[in-house]
């Protein structure tokens, strides 16, 4: 009766190839020489070619403001906004965090684990907007294939919100 119960927690330990997946994400954020400088809000999720949001990853906003006055701005990340951002429950534990400064920013995300989960097989886009007070918006998406059957990178680039924005595939 032991070896049975111990091949059935072995046998459950066994991951998929999605399961063992990796989203690695850069995101730039360039230094702006403005008067009135905001850190942007930005929000990263997963959608179908057809443009569907299938999963929200990441959304980084200003989770300090007294009366949660920080998700009044939100829609302001206007695709996002509209596909996914208004139906959600803000802040939401795993994908809710802070603004972030200028610089680069490393975002993991690992198949079977939140907030990307049990992401179907297929063909989908990594998106990434950023809008800033007293400032613009801008949105960048780089395709990718899930679960990937081969280490791949795709990499897009804004104009002025985002930098250089670059997503690593692992299997």
């Amino acid at each position: 009766m032991r070896r049975l119960a111990s091949a059935a927690v072995l046998t459950g330990l066994m991951a998929s190839p999605a399961a063992a997946a990796e989203l690695n994400l850069s995101v730039e954020i360039p230094r702006l020489s403005v008067a009135e400088y905001h850190n942007p809000y930005v929000a990263i999720w997963v959608e179908t070619p057809d443009q569907t949001a299938v999963k929200t990853l990441a959304v980084w906003y200003d989770l300090k403001l007294k009366n949660r006055e920080g998700e009044t701005w939100l829609k302001d990340m206007r695709q996002w906004w509209r596909r996914a951002g208004r139906t959600m429950t803000l802040p939401a534990d795993g994908i809710s965090g802070a603004t972030r400064a200028p610089g680069r920013h490393q975002v993991k995300f690992v198949g079977g684990q939140a907030p990307l989960g049990t992401l179907p097989a297929g063909q989908y886009n990594l998106v990434v907007e950023a809008a800033r007070e007293v400032g613009g918006r801008e949105m960048v998406r780089i395709p990718f294939q899930w679960p990937p059957k081969a280490p791949a990178t795709g990499q897009a680039k804004g104009a002025s919100e985002l930098g250089a924005v670059t997503l690593a595939v692992k299997p």
